[in-house]
């Protein structure tokens, strides 16, 4: 278990978070310049915080009030950084060697390899990384972090800079790593498709504080506010008045132009009150509703490896992405000029506070 409440300045930026991490894969995802990978310098003694403790299974690696900062190299922490990191001047058998400088030299050598098999990569041990690829030097990275047996794995945007078919490489990897080794392992990225790939909880950060954390499942599916939603790539965010509230009856209704949607009651809130309200792509229903009906004209579709993602204009309210099957698609028989009803169902329609983009 990993425990980190960090806060940093640094070049004039602040960092103030805290998380707690189990065994498995958590994602840091956020834009650049969030704080994602000064957490991980922070994590792995790399970077020396301004206040806060962070422990590893019960042991102390760093606390700003008792004076406590571990070095690096004793934190028994991996680390795969941005640009690999692979020592350019030894071979793949010799980087995995470097770590294991402490052990005898037969656990040593057996180490080596059982890494040099599990990763494929005993045909390249005699290789120069210079002359490998991305995805070949990532994995020798990866198996170097691993080399030593470190209690947690920190992963620095690993698939940057890969192709499609590398990236698949590198996921695989990941997945053996995960059924292997039951460590905490923190992962940054800024690719959302990345994030809910491989995530089994996401943190999500946004100017050097975490936002939302949370299953990838639950936070997708209930977004904290218009700027995470937008970071989720709901696309469908807009803004809207609060033109009744009914407790008795559990609904309230926004007005959004000459658009009236039914919601979910708000507690709290006020008549008149301005919100804004999103609805995720794949939520958006095209036919007749007898609740919260709208009719759209078909602007533009894009074709996605197992879906259509189409997008509609509504007047007085503007675009909205719709994202059906490729099955469904050929059942609407749908062309860019066709005038189209579409369902907006109250329950997959979330309402922040305005402001919070």
């Amino acid at each position: 278990m990993l425990s980190a409440a960090v806060a940093k300045s640094f070049a004039g930026f602040q960092l103030d978070v805290e998380l707690n991490c189990e065994p498995g894969l958590t994602v840091l995802f956020g834009p650049s310049g969030a704080g994602k990978t000064l957490t991980l310098n922070s994590i792995a003694g790399l970077v020396r915080p301004d206040a806060g403790r962070i422990l590893l299974g019960g042991e102390i690696l760093f606390d700003a009030q008792r004076g406590v900062h571990l070095p690096a190299r004793l934190r028994g922490v991996g680390y795969v950084f941005q640009n690999d990191a692979v020592f350019p001047h030894m071979t793949v058998e010799e980087n995995l060697l470097f770590p294991l400088a402490r052990m005898g030299a037969i656990e040593r050598w057996r180490r080596c390899h059982a890494l040099l098999e599990a990763f494929h990569l005993t045909p390249l041990a005699s290789r120069d990384p210079r002359g490998l690829s991305g995805g070949e030097k990532q994995r020798v990275a990866i198996a170097r972090a691993l080399a030593a047996s470190p209690r947690l794995l920190l992963l620095d945007e690993p698939a940057r800079g890969l192709d499609a078919e590398l990236r698949a490489d590198l996921y695989w990897i990941l997945g053996r790593v995960l059924e292997e080794y039951r460590i905490p392992i923190l992962l940054v990225t800024h690719d959302r498709d990345e994030s809910f790939r491989l995530g089994e909880r996401l943190v999500i950060y946004r100017g050097g504080k975490i936002v939302q954390q949370g299953s990838a499942e639950a936070i997708f599916a209930a977004p904290r506010d218009a700027a995470v939603a937008r970071l989720l790539g709901y696309g469908n965010v807009f803004p809207a008045t609060i033109e009744h509230l009914d407790p008795g009856a559990g609904i309230s209704r926004l007005r959004a132009g000459h658009v009236t949607l039914a919601v979910d009651y708000l507690p709290g809130r006020l008549r008149n009150d301005r919100v804004e309200f999103c609805i995720p792509p794949h939520a958006v229903r095209i036919g007749p509703a007898a609740e919260n009906q709208v009719i759209a004209d078909l602007v533009s579709e894009a074709r996605l490896p197992s879906s259509v993602r189409l997008t509609f204009h509504i007047a007085d309210l503007g675009d909205l992405d719709c994202e059906v099957s490729r099955e469904k698609y050929a059942e609407l028989g749908l062309s860019s000029s066709r005038r189209a009803a579409l369902a907006l169902p109250r329950a997959a329609i979330h309402v922040f506070e305005k402001g919070n983009a």
